[in-house]
């Protein structure tokens, strides 16, 4: 993990406290984690296929625009439905998969809870799964 400044770090790890801003935490960073995996894979079995974003966009009927909007970096929150469309054109499916355990007791148990276990632990491995999917 970069090295974070001590400030924020702890400001935090203390927000991590109060079960609204955890859940909000813990939700927000999956879902942002989730879309760049998700959108990432397309467009790594896209290039491997040898695919324009145009003839992606030919293929599930749709505009290149909407494409070029889901595979570009910055501001992105497909629907499932074109999520679906642009895996099935390219030889997918989408399906849900369990979380390691880490993951479930991390996530699931600490969002149903509304309360972490240790809060600097979990900040630590959300801020590492960013990190790795920026890489």
């Amino acid at each position: 993990m970069e090295t974070v400044p001590t400030e924020y770090w702890d400001d935090l790890v203390e927000d991590l406290k109060d079960p609204e801003f955890l859940r909000a935490y813990i939700t927000e960073s999956l879902r942002v984690e989730t879309i760049d995996r998700l959108v990432n894979d397309l467009d790594e079995a896209r290039t491997a296929l040898g695919l324009s974003k145009a003839e992606l966009a030919r293929a599930i009927s749709a505009e290149p625009a909407v494409i070029r909007r889901l595979l570009s970096t910055g501001h992105r929150n497909p629907t499932i439905g074109t999520v679906a469309e642009v895996a099935a054109a390219l030889g997918y499916k989408v399906a849900l998969v369990p979380m390691e355990d880490s993951e479930r007791e991390a996530y699931a148990e600490t969002l149903r809870s509304g309360a972490a276990k240790d809060p600097e632990e979990l900040a630590r491995m959300v801020e590492d799964k960013r990190a790795a999917i920026a890489i």
